[in-house]
């Protein structure tokens, strides 16, 4: 048996569901393929959501900005009907201490500047005037628990931070990709869920669809690879590796869940931060609690996984060690001797910047190597995938002319040649991701 469609995406993600719905809404027959039962219910379930503007990228910085205003704006953006459940945009603000580590933050301030982004200088003053229960004791370089001078202070504080005043959290990541999908099936869309792609079909030089591990075809003419941390495996089953400089992998990461301390609601007056000092971040959490993920210094080694359906689910060392470097931070921090939180893979690119392109193989595409650092970003990625199909579907070859994409909201032009697969190492890079 087989079905037909103008358009395979392989993934049922926050990328995916925004990419499904981007090119139903210009009347392209699309199906989404998912080896999950429940849209979502991949890497997007385990993402903190964080909304953030602030990149080392001019790019980056510009695409976030961009994508703000999608979920600041989710229902008019859906069309969503009246009574629809949908994820809300918590808009926190978003402090990001000045370090050595990331240049005090000059390239940030110059890029968010230039883009009619806000932003406010705080001082040590500020941060401790809306944060008290927070220490600036510098503790850098991040250490890991089995270094004796885990703990240590330096002898320096943190001067200062920049806060970003539109940035925040999604509060329900796997609802968003479902409110997504919801509204690309009101155009049209399909879904298949429940079953793995095996194989990456051709013919006649160009990819004709994908077989599924219950053996059924489904056949189209473009095949999307939006499929996470298994995007590696997808792209190696389509023969696309040979030309692209940049790969993805997936890494596991853990994120820990924890109380906030008594006396102060963070919640209510707590903020995402993001703080190379201690190389942490973190954000408010219902209930009162605190999700706190790492900015993977050296200390924390990465964890890559060949399997990605075969990998440790359990909270290891790294859970406490995050914990007490943020009891660092707040030392009114209490550690609960039951971890909770969040064990999951990211799927991340050599550069931790995203692929968005097209591949060797015609009909074949790319949007990979995202977790961690592009849920902020996927309805405008949606569009931007939408708008490179049918840029290269009408003849226009990307690698030797990027395709420009403006953003509409910042009246903004930028060139998407910054994601191709066949790129130079983008050495301006933070090579971290912050959930």
């Amino acid at each position: 048996m087989s079905k037909t469609s103008d358009v395979i995406i392989i993934g049922a993600g926050v990328i995916g569901a925004a990419i499904a719905y981007e090119l139903s809404r210009r009347c392209f027959k699309t199906l989404t393929v998912d080896r999950n039962r429940q849209v979502g219910h991949g890497s997007t379930a385990g993402s903190c959501a964080c909304i953030r503007m602030h990149y080392s990228t001019f790019d980056g910085t510009a695409l976030a900005w961009e994508g703000y205003h999608y979920w600041r704006d989710w229902p008019e953006y859906l069309h969503a009907p009246a009574n629809v459940p949908l994820s809300r945009f918590v808009q926190t603000g978003c402090l990001v201490m000045k370090t050595d580590a990331n240049g005090f933050l000059a390239k940030h301030m110059q890029y968010s500047k230039a883009l009619g982004c806000p932003f406010e200088d705080w001082s040590a003053d500020i941060i401790i005037d809306r944060l008290p229960l927070y220490n600036l004791q510098s503790f850098a370089p991040a250490r890991s628990r089995n270094d004796p001078n885990f703990g240590q202070p330096n002898g320096s504080t943190v001067k200062g931070g920049v806060y970003w005043p539109n940035g925040g959290y999604v509060t329900d990541p796997a609802l968003s990709a479902q409110n997504l999908a919801d509204a690309a099936c009101r155009h049209g869309a399909q879904l298949h869920l429940g079953n793995e792609v095996v194989e990456v079909l051709t013919a006649s030089g160009r990819v004709s669809g994908v077989r599924l591990a219950s053996g059924e075809s489904l056949l189209a003419p473009i095949v999307i690879n939006v499929a996470g941390p298994a995007s590696s495996k997808i792209n190696s089953m389509a023969d696309v590796l040979d030309d692209m400089t940049i790969s993805t992998r997936a890494l596991r990461q853990e994120v820990v869940h924890i109380p906030a301390p008594q006396g102060f609601d963070f919640e209510r007056d707590g903020m995402m931060v993001s703080d190379s000092d201690i190389a942490l971040y973190c954000r408010p959490e219902q209930g009162n609690h605190i999700l706190i993920g790492s900015e993977d210094p050296e200390c924390d080694p990465h964890q890559w996984v060949e399997d990605d359906t075969d990998f440790n689910t359990d909270f290891t060392e790294q859970w406490n060690t995050q914990a007490m470097r943020y009891a660092q931070r707040v030392p009114s921090l209490g550690i609960p001797q039951q971890a909770k939180g969040i064990v999951d893979l990211y799927d991340a690119s050599t550069d931790w910047i995203p692929i968005y392109d097209k591949s060797s193989l015609p009909g074949f595409y790319m949007a990979c190597g995202s977790s961690g650092n592009q849920f902020k970003n996927a309805p405008i990625a949606g569009r931007m995938m939408a708008d490179l199909v049918e840029y290269c579907e009408n003849g226009n070859d990307h690698d030797q002319v990027p395709m420009p994409f403006h953003l509409p909201y910042i009246d903004h032009t930028i060139d998407t040649g910054f994601y191709s697969r066949k790129r130079a190492i983008n050495s301006e890079s933070s090579f971290s991701v912050i959930g």
